[in-house]
């Protein structure tokens, strides 16, 4: 079958100057796109900056035979959202595919959260998105086309301890994912996000910090063990998903694709029967937990105008919901 290509294509991809977006910036290049590869430079926590990472990965594209710009703004503010956009215009007079990669990460328990934790995190995932996201849907409205992949996280999806601030920006991803690909339906404009899991910068702070934790008893088994499932990671592996998510053959749009370690599966939303009483007291809510809970027979509604559907359709027949 013919290979999957992006001639003529301009991607923007962020936080590519390391990591997973290196990778993604890498394989589009690859593949025939020209790529505006965006880092800050900051550290993984954050702070500074750094010109290199993204002039690096630039060069690296070049050097095998692609074409690629570097940008450094940052995607915490407008601005900087708006200049990662301007310079993909400037110089290839376009945006096809943007890549809502660039991400920090920094663990502390509830108990300990102040702004200074959480607004940088929230500024960075969830504003960030938007911040890039606006401007290059303007383009691809007006062009009649665009691909859309965001980075959203297991650790929102499923939890992860001292995670809350970051599991919420990320799960945050998900609702702009699923709004954005009905907004999208009539203008070509296709919208995903994938959950990743590789042996990135983040990963290996956070199992440093695992295996150093004060008072946890190490046993060397487990961290062993540990390792060398985290050496099956390579962030070369989420690339392949990212890159058809952003492809226009790719016909999904809304979708959330967990990746690692070459497997590719799907997360969705279900919604099990439930239960239904015109008069629903407290007591009904009690006695009917198991039912309201049991997931025989779910249904996936593709957005929230089918779920009303199926709440009309239980008030309708006063019944348990079908």
């Amino acid at each position: 079958m013919t290979d999957l290509r992006f001639d003529g294509k301009i991607a923007i991809v962020t936080g590519a100057g390391n990591g997973l977006g290196r990778h993604h910036a890498l394989l589009l290049a690859s593949r025939g796109a020209r790529v505006v590869v965006n880092d800050l430079g900051g550290s993984v926590t954050g702070e500074g900056a750094d010109a290199g990472p993204a002039e690096a990965v630039a060069q690296e594209i070049r050097d095998l035979g692609g074409d690629a710009v570097a940008d450094t703004h940052s995607v915490a503010t407008r601005e900087g959202g708006e200049g990662i956009v301007r310079a993909a215009i400037i110089a290839y007079g376009a945006v096809d595919i943007l890549v809502n990669n660039a991400g920090i990460v920094r663990d502390v328990p509830l108990a300990e959260m102040t702004p200074d934790h959480l607004d940088p995190m929230i500024d960075v995932h969830l504003k960030g998105a938007f911040h890039v996201t606006v401007p290059a849907w303007r383009v691809m409205r007006e062009q009649g086309y665009g691909r859309i992949v965001h980075t959203t996280s297991a650790a929102g999806i499923l939890g992860s301890t001292h995670k809350s601030h970051y599991g919420a920006a990320k799960t945050g991803l998900i609702g702009l994912t699923r709004v954005l690909a009905v907004e999208g339906a009539g203008h070509n404009i296709k919208v995903n996000a994938i959950a990743p899991i590789a042996a990135t910068r983040m990963l290996a702070m956070n199992t440093a910090e695992a295996e150093g934790a004060a008072g946890r008893q190490r046993d060397p088994a487990s961290i062993a063990m540990m390792h060398a499932v985290i050496s099956k990671l390579d962030p070369a592996l989420v690339a392949p998903v990212v890159a058809y998510l952003a492809h226009e053959e790719c016909p999904v749009t809304g979708e959330i694709y967990t990746v690692g370690a070459g497997q590719v599966a799907r997360y969705f939303i279900g919604r099990t029967r439930g239960y239904y009483h015109p008069e629903l007291s407290i007591e009904d809510v009690r006695d009917h937990l198991a039912e309201i809970r049991d997931e025989t027979g779910y249904t996936t509604p593709e957005d929230a105008g089918g779920e009303i559907t199926q709440l009309l359709q239980a008030i309708a027949s006063g019944t348990r919901l079908a």
